[in-house]
């Protein structure tokens, strides 16, 4: 199975928002085989992250054996280590991983949850909205835990707002049902305790993400000090950043986005190594079909972060129903694309 070619654009997403998540980050990588096989994967990086796909990663897949996924991911990841450890050129590398390993799923007639060892199943899925809009649609489908990102107010002068949105979100949805909230890399360490005191007596399961990445100090003294668990990591990158987070215990649940911390190979590892640190992963956006596999075959407390709904381009990702959700049949991520992407 020698790799003939390798492509990445980036699809149109109308309802996509503006920004690197949105409307200039995501593309699509695709690799093909002598044996007239496909695999796709998801990546990130936008015009830049097509351009390392296209061009020094392509030096290193023309031509090999795209059986050796593993091997090839080091190959990638040597590279380009002199610029590319994190950011573009890991999120270039993350799309071309996960088509390799849709390659090794459609190789073997099996979806990849079978190749990881786990059997399809539908896990607990989690819905992330921005707003109280929604509220009563995210119930109707069944979802037993909810997340809200309020990462544009301020802990420091908006806390009466934040703790009173929280209060009217659970005068909604009763005890019973799981809440979180996101904070999007937007407070300080003092903002962050003032709103988790708080907010604790909303029985929140986790505080998401409200330091900057590489603050390591301010994480360690969230995780001594908040009375609600501190989540983070969907900016990490590789198994062995997430191996330095947790070697100091900066988080009490780890977030790999498959799609950018270098694809299901780097997952598979950072599952290992939470089994091992004995700590909990709950992918970011676990509930599109690039992690979710991972999550059904090696997550044993699974929970499944609701997708990107402007991803129309994925055809046959799977839907929630009665708050889960299941891979599809097919092998490898068992999604398809329309080849009009490709013209």
């Amino acid at each position: 199975m020698i790799i003939t070619h390798v492509r990445a654009v980036q699809p149109d997403a109308d309802r996509a928002p503006a920004g690197w998540r949105g409307t200039i980050g995501q593309i699509l990588v695709r690799i093909d085989t002598d044996d007239g096989l496909s695999g796709y994967g998801v990546g990130g990086g936008g015009p830049a992250g097509i351009h390392v796909v296209q061009t020094v990663l392509r030096e290193v897949l023309i031509g090999a054996n795209a059986e050796d996924v593993e091997g090839l991911w080091d190959a990638m990841y040597r590279h380009t280590a002199a610029y590319g450890r994190k950011g573009i050129a890991m999120m270039a590398i993350s799309g071309a991983d996960l088509a390799l390993w849709d390659l090794r799923g459609k190789r073997a007639n099996k979806p990849l949850v079978e190749v990881l060892g786990g059997t399809r199943m539908a896990v607990p899925s989690y819905r992330t909205g921005w707003s109280r809009d929604g509220l009563e649609g995210a119930l109707a489908l069944g979802y037993k835990a909810l997340k809200f990102g309020i990462g544009g107010m301020d802990p420091h002068s908006e806390l009466d707002a934040i703790a009173d949105f929280f209060a009217d979100v659970r005068s909604v949805i009763g005890t019973d049902i799981q809440l979180m909230c996101d904070a999007s890399m937007s407070w300080d360490v003092e903002g962050t305790l003032r709103a988790a005191d708080r907010l604790a007596e909303f029985n929140l399961d986790w505080l998401e993400e409200p330091l900057l990445p590489e603050d390591f100090d301010g994480y360690e003294r969230l995780m001594r000090e908040s009375p609600i668990p501190i989540a983070s990591g969907e900016h990490e990158y590789t198994a062995r950043g997430f191996e330095d987070l947790m070697q100091r215990g900066l988080h009490a649940i780890y977030q790999p986005d498959v799609c950018w911390c270098g694809g299901l190979t780097e997952l598979v590892k950072i599952y290992a190594l939470a089994k091992e640190y004995n700590t909990e992963v709950c992918p970011h956006r676990g509930g599109e079909v690039w992690a979710l596999h991972a999550i059904g075959a090696l997550d044993p407390d699974p929970l499944a972060e609701s997708g990107r709904p402007w991803m129309t381009w994925v055809c046959d990702q799977p839907q929630v129903k009665d708050g889960k959700i299941a891979p599809g049949e097919g092998p490898g991520f068992g999604v398809w694309f329309d080849d009009g992407l490709w013209e």
